[in-house]
């Protein structure tokens, strides 16, 4: 295994954290998910005046604490693997933020991002907006939490703001893995052939649909 620190990401409902999980088992890894509560993220889908920086600068705050204690406990000795990349904060900034609020964000991201030691593969999962939302809604199961997930419109604008970070990104080797017949059901079999994808990428980015037979 080349990759050491490897982080799973993609848009809301695509099954980041699932995949995460079960490559974690597969590989025998240390598994790091991202903390979602957001005291914040009720009041931002609510649509009052604030709340989006307010909730993206919790985000923001507790992801690079996340990450600078992992770096602390050196667990990138072993391979790790997270369901999140600490650069994704400002796909959600740049969609949901103003002008102004945006600078404010952008100084302290600069700020933070210096200490978040980069991942040495990522594996961003696409899934188009109809799927997205088949999937989020399989999985509700309290009906209270309609109010923390985003409607149509916006997972659709989420889901083309994730397409356009990932065209230009070249931080670090990228997989790029097609789910729409691949989710938190899919077989072990093509778990593996996952892995084997994982095991063999280097440098550049490579797209993979993954065989559901």
């Amino acid at each position: 295994m080349h990759s050491r620190y490897i982080a799973v990401e993609g848009p809301i409902g695509v099954g980041k954290t699932t995949l995460a999980e079960r490559l974690g088992t597969r590989l025998d890894a240390t598994v790091v998910l991202e903390e979602m509560d957001n005291p914040f993220l009720a009041d931002f889908y609510a649509d009052r005046p604030g709340a989006a920086l307010q909730a993206q600068l919790f985000y923001l705050l507790n992801r690079h604490r996340q990450q600078i204690s992992l770096r602390q406990a050196d667990l990138f000795s072993q391979i790790t693997i997270s369901d999140y990349v600490f650069d994704k904060d400002k796909i959600f900034a740049y969609l949901n933020l103003d002008d102004n609020e945006l600078f404010i964000y952008q100084r302290l991201y600069d700020l933070l991002a210096r200490d978040v030691p980069p991942p040495d593969l990522v594996v961003y999962l696409q899934a188009p907006t109809d799927v997205l939302l088949r999937r989020l809604r399989s999985r509700r199961r309290d009906p209270e939490a309609a109010a923390f997930e985003p409607d149509a419109d916006y997972l659709k604008e989420l889901n083309e703001a994730y397409h356009h970070f990932f065209f230009h990104y070249n931080a670090t080797p990228l997989l790029v893995v097609e789910t729409s017949q691949f989710d938190k059901d899919a077989s072990d079999q093509a778990l593996d052939e996952l892995v084997k994808q994982i095991e063999t990428m280097a440098a550049g980015t490579r797209y993979y649909v993954p065989r559901t037979k």
